[in-house]
């Protein structure tokens, strides 16, 4: 597969890497060369400067040969420009990364199709779902949604008095009987673990569990981590992010939510619109300012503003204070593996969920949904099985399915089933796999039928 990346930062880069790692033909297109020089370097693509609005550009990228674009600039225009433009010149997949919600109103003039458009993402609400689920789940380093809200994967750092150090994840799950649940991936220092029975957790940890939404406190619990539930929460920034969080979070029952902007015409307005959140118009890097206000008596701190610094240290004077859990919000991708090292209970980047909406995508209709965690090298795939793929004629243990490869559930007729070695899945199954980068290919072969 060919594909055009309008775009050269971190967003590009990711979307660049993974692409290239998988064997396919990546042009990217940006117009500053110091990047591409660096993309070049660092990448097995091809590079092409000028203006994703620029046709003459786009023909030096080969855009008529293309089977897809995609384009993640940080200007919106940019984005829908070439879009259209690749759709006109026949490019069969377009993918736009925008900012504004405006085309994905169901009251629009336009709607993205009209304009070529395949897939439209909002880095902002999707990282903005991804705090309400942290929130929500009061331990969790994080918490990805599969099987429509039906199985839950969450992460969670083992401490150093977790009463399950030492354990295998066989003895663990004879003592959690008869709860059914998955350990899929263990993150310890820089190795990603796709775990067998006989694996032994060890302290700092990171480990990710799939199992029911509703057996998730239990097994939580059983890991010694407090799943008290959270009613009091500050947001520092009344940015898209944090409105949208506060906007979720006030519509629930017993949430004392206080959001601090400082812009007061932000503010004002914001008072307005959210019915149910106190808005306080103040300097966000003012400590004494999060004090007075109650900062040391919240249950959660949530830091959205513009600088990922002070969203950094605000953090960390709230943990300092009490506060059971912190959320960060980094633009810088390398970031979020230090936030925990130091002490947040959890990070969130808007690039990684325009990465994480893309790959989805790129993978095929017969995968629902792509998941990628930083730090773990793996990625988590939703996919279905086709009538006559290899994988529905023998049961899992039968398979002798390569290392890297590591199926955790399935969704038959509405019913969630965690996999055995005794499993096997039938034609039209979704099915929960944890697969590292190498053997992606191989794991689409087993679902497919071609």
């Amino acid at each position: 597969m060919r594909v055009v990346i309008i775009g050269a930062g971190e967003v590009g880069f990711d979307v660049a890497r993974t692409l290239s790692l998988e064997q396919h033909d990546v042009v990217v297109v940006d117009t500053d060369p110091t990047v591409l020089e660096q993309v070049a370097q660092r990448l097995d693509v091809l590079t092409v400067q000028g203006s994703g609005t620029s046709i003459h550009t786009l023909e030096a990228a080969g855009i008529r040969e293309a089977d897809m674009l995609i384009a993640v600039t940080a200007i919106d225009e940019v984005n829908l420009i070439a879009c259209m433009i690749a759709d006109r010149l026949g490019v069969p997949t377009t993918v736009a990364r925008v900012r504004s919600d405006v085309l994905g109103r169901a009251e629009s003039v336009l709607q993205a199709s009209e304009l070529g458009i395949d897939l439209l993402i909002h880095p902002e609400e999707s990282t903005a779902a991804e705090i309400v689920r942290l929130i929500r789940r009061a331990g969790a380093t994080d918490v990805l949604n599969f099987c429509d809200g039906r199985l839950q994967l969450v992460g969670m750092r083992l401490d150093p008095g977790a009463p399950v150090l030492g354990r295998s994840l066989r003895e663990l799950a004879a003592e959690l009987a008869p709860l059914r649940f998955r350990v899929m991936a263990i993150s310890r220092g820089f190795r990603t673990i796709l775990p067998h029975g006989d694996e032994r957790l060890q302290r700092n940890d990171q480990i990710f569990v799939l199992a029911r939404p509703d057996e998730i406190p239990v097994i939580a619990r059983a890991m010694g981590k407090l799943e008290a539930p959270i009613q009091r929460i500050m947001i520092l920034g009344g940015t898209k992010v944090g409105a949208q969080v506060a906007r979720q979070l006030g519509d629930e029952k017993n949430r004392q939510i206080k959001l601090i902007e400082p812009d007061r015409e932000q503010a004002e307005q914001l008072a307005e619109e959210l019915e149910h959140v106190l808005v306080l118009h103040g300097d966000v890097t003012d400590i004494d300012l999060l004090v007075s206000e109650g900062l040391g008596e919240m249950d959660a701190f949530v830091a959205v503003t513009d600088d990922e610094e002070s969203n950094l240290v605000t953090c960390l004077m709230a943990k300092h204070l009490g506060v059971r859990k912190t959320v960060a919000l980094l633009s810088k991708t390398a970031y979020v593996p230090i936030s925990q090292a130091i002490g947040l209970d959890a990070a969130v980047s808007q690039k990684l969920a325009v990465s994480r909406e893309i790959l989805r995508f790129l993978r095929g209709r017969h995968v629902l949904s792509v998941a990628t965690v930083y730090g773990l090298n793996a990625e988590i795939l939703e996919i279905e099985a086709k009538p006559r793929a290899p994988i529905v004629r023998k049961p899992l243990k039968a398979l002798k399915l390569p290392r890297g490869v590591l199926i955790g559930a399935l969704l038959r007729n509405g019913q969630v089933e965690i996999a055995t070695g005794d499993t096997q899945i039938q034609e039209g199954d979704r099915a929960i796999v944890f697969v590292t980068p190498d053997q992606l290919a191989e794991v689409e072969r087993l679902f497919d039928n071609r």
